[in-house]
């Protein structure tokens, strides 16, 4: 497990962001506008194929981790983000309607059980792209992951966050740190972390960036770039 105390030595300004405080006079949204679609399973798992959204592509075919088959996971908007996000309001998920978002209290056990067998079939690992909606909702959820990655060594990780200033984006941050080469999980709005956050492409940006190139046709899904994973450059996405 990640022993958070015994690393003081760490700059730990990465985790300091400022975000706009909501309206108070206006009542927040605390979940998905979506309650139908909350699933609290699926007879195919948690885990959907990167083939089910063609932004993410079936397998990986650039730079690291070639070869790997690619899965994602979707959990609540809202339910499972920090209040300070940027886009709770107008969250991109607002747009996705027939998106399976699974809410579990024993997710853990199932994604546990399915890691497993994924593995056992793809003898060369797979790829999981964390959270298309929703996000790291405690520190035993970001360990959880910590022991997949120790427990499997061909499993890698990437995803964001809009975790700040407050324990579990620090535990996401060692995370990050201990899984360099399998675990990319890029904050968002976060100047400090080796410019790897993502931010609206309209808006100006000093430092070293690129927009995703998905976004603008340049290439046809995740698993043909990698870029996500692979560079500490600003990525900068299109607003949906």
């Amino acid at each position: 497990m990640l022993d958070l105390q015994r690393t003081p030595e760490i700059n730990r300004t990465f985790l300091w962001s400022i975000a706009p405080a909501h309206d108070t006079m206006t009542p927040m949204k605390v979940s998905t506008i979506y309650q139908k679609s909350i699933k609290q399973g699926s007879k195919n798992g948690l885990l959907k194929k990167g083939s089910s959204n063609a932004k993410l592509g079936f397998k990986i075919t650039s730079k690291k981790w070639t070869g790997k088959r690619l899965y994602s996971l979707t959990l609540v908007e809202r339910e499972t983000c920090p209040t300070t996000c940027h886009h709770w309001d107008d969250c991109y998920g607002n747009n996705m309607p027939f998106a399976h978002r699974f809410k579990n209290a024993n997710i853990d056990l199932l994604l546990e059980r399915e890691i497993e067998s994924l593995m056992l079939k793809h003898k060369e690992g797979i790829v999981i792209r964390l959270h298309v909606l929703g996000d790291f909702y405690s520190e035993e959820y970001v360990r959880f992951w910590e022991e997949m990655l120790v427990r499997h060594p061909k499993l890698c990780l990437f995803g964001y966050t809009a975790r700040h200033k407050e324990p579990i984006a620090e535990a996401i941050y060692f995370l990050n740190l201990r899984f360099s080469d399998r675990c990319v999980i890029r904050s968002s709005r976060n100047h400090e972390y080796g410019s790897s956050w993502s931010y609206a492409a309209e808006e100006s940006f000093e430092g070293a960036s690129f927009v995703c190139p998905e976004q603008t046709g340049k290439l046809p899904s995740c698993a043909a770039c990698g870029l996500c994973w692979t560079t500490k450059k600003t990525v900068k996405f299109l607003s949906h």
